[in-house]
């Protein structure tokens, strides 16, 4: 490859060769900035129920993602924060708050999957739901869903009144 067609990354005052994994990370970064830029706006229950069975829908593990969104429901980012077992997987609200105030969300939908193909909420996922909301209210992020997916169906607890 000629000095042409080489390209450098800034290290201090200094330029040097960029080694493929930069190469590859930043294009991962400018792809994932394009597509939030342009994302959609995950303003109702439904749209965030089809958005999260893509997610989640197929995993044969629990996890807990949390969607960040900015003021306008666009998605910021969406981040699996926890896995568990086939039933079940510790969250820890300190890293939630956390992620929010780190990617500037002013507000968030939370998700997990049941494997098990359920979608209906157990008591654990109505206190988690409420001890997240009082963390993230701290902070003022708002908390507009916790969606739970079952396989390609899914349990809206703001639909239920549980948020």
């Amino acid at each position: 490859m000629s000095a042409a067609e080489q390209v450098f990354i800034r290290r201090g005052r200094r330029y040097i060769p960029a080694p493929p994994a930069a190469i590859a990370e930043a294009a991962a970064a400018y792809a994932e900035q394009r597509l939030n830029r342009d994302a959609p706006s995950l303003d109702s229950p439904k749209h965030a129920s089809a958005y999260l069975v893509a997610r989640l829908g197929a995993l044969s593990r629990e996890e807990f993602h949390v969607v960040y969104l900015d003021t306008r429901h666009r998605v910021i980012r969406a981040e699996s924060l926890f896995q568990g077992t086939i039933d079940g997987a510790s969250v820890h609200p300190r890293i939630v708050v956390t992620r929010a105030l780190e990617l500037g969300a002013a507000a968030v939908i939370l998700s997990h999957n049941h494997p098990s193909g359920m979608a209906e909420p157990s008591s654990a996922d109505e206190l988690i739901t409420l001890r997240l909301r009082e963390a993230l209210a701290l902070v003022e992020v708002r908390v507009l869903d916790h969606v739970i997916v079952g396989g390609s169906t899914t349990c809206s607890l703001a639909e239920r009144g549980l948020v």
